[in-house]
């Protein structure tokens, strides 16, 4: 199984991951991924992402060979590439700008190929996060998430697991920003304040150049005073790299708003248990 867009995959899938990953937490399965390979694209810039892959593949027995992104620009189609990897490897993990590159390589694949962030989306990190929300609040479906930022890839991504899981989303940015997204549970707003009122999860991202402006801080940017808006015991989680006094107030990072450091802890655990799922382990095999 590849997972190469969240879309790919159904809530019951979702909630294997999440199985999967309760057990792997208990750090009770050592050698799942003895004498397997694992080739990983990662640019040097990656911090998280990438030291929770190597990490879990090796924590799991298994074995990492890293290349910069820049290796699937070569002129070597990437259909000739994958093959000739086929003979050593036995999954890839690929975090590039051009999500075209990581669908070419799946199509010719043989081996699980794994998306590990894209400009078009970051299916991993958007599963990693539900997970530990799920951790933090058992009535996790039954809250009201609402991301404010721009239309990119974790918009995107809390957008279509919103979708699978049937969560209740909005999407709080200036006009040209919405996402062309065929869900009937994305709802798209301007306006930030009257949204935060029914809010329980607030999510943001980094910002592009052109909306790092003092309007835009005035309207979108996430503070104490908008926090406090929001319902009982909601919570602040930001995508990292997060940026002080862009898309959210140092003063909102200090604050008990915001979910803290260890929320993405669970990363490690849930890409484990996208690996084991994507080399046809499940959790009912492992317990």
């Amino acid at each position: 199984m590849n997972l190469l867009n969240l879309n790919d995959l159904t809530e019951d899938q979702i909630s294997e991951i999440f199985n999967m990953t309760d057990i792997l937490k208990m750090k009770k399965h050592s050698k799942l991924l003895s004498e397997k390979t694992f080739v990983l694209f990662f640019p040097e810039t990656s911090i998280r992402t990438r030291i929770t892959f190597e990490r879990g593949i090796k924590d799991l027995g298994g074995n990492c060979i890293v290349f910069p992104p820049e290796s699937l620009d070569a002129r070597e189609e990437l259909q000739d590439r994958i093959q000739y990897l086929e003979n050593w490897a036995d999954g890839v993990v690929i975090r590039h700008s051009d999500y075209s590159k990581v669908l070419e390589l799946s199509r010719y694949s043989s081996i699980p190929i794994i998306n590990a962030m894209t400009t078009e989306n970051h299916p991993c990190e958007v599963i990693s996060d539900l997970y530990s929300i799920r951790s933090l609040k058992e009535n996790y479906k039954d809250l009201v998430y609402t991301f404010v930022g721009p239309a990119g890839n974790i918009s995107r991504s809390w957008s279509d697991i919103s979708e699978i899981m049937d969560l209740k989303f909005n999407h709080v940015c200036s006009h040209g920003n919405v996402l062309k997204a065929d869900n009937r549970n994305y709802k798209f707003h301007t306006e930030l304040e009257s949204v935060l009122i029914d809010s329980d999860v607030i999510l943001t991202d980094s910002l592009p150049v052109e909306l790092r402006t003092k309007e835009y801080f005035s309207k979108y940017q996430i503070n104490l005073e908008r926090l406090e808006l929001t319902r009982k015991h909601s919570i602040l989680n930001p995508c990292p790299p997060f940026f002080r006094n862009e898309e959210v107030t140092e003063e909102a990072i200090s604050s008990n708003y915001f979910v803290g450091y260890e929320f993405k802890k669970n990363l490690l655990y849930v890409q484990q248990a996208i690996i084991l799922s994507c080399c046809g382990i499940n959790s009912s095999s492992i317990q």
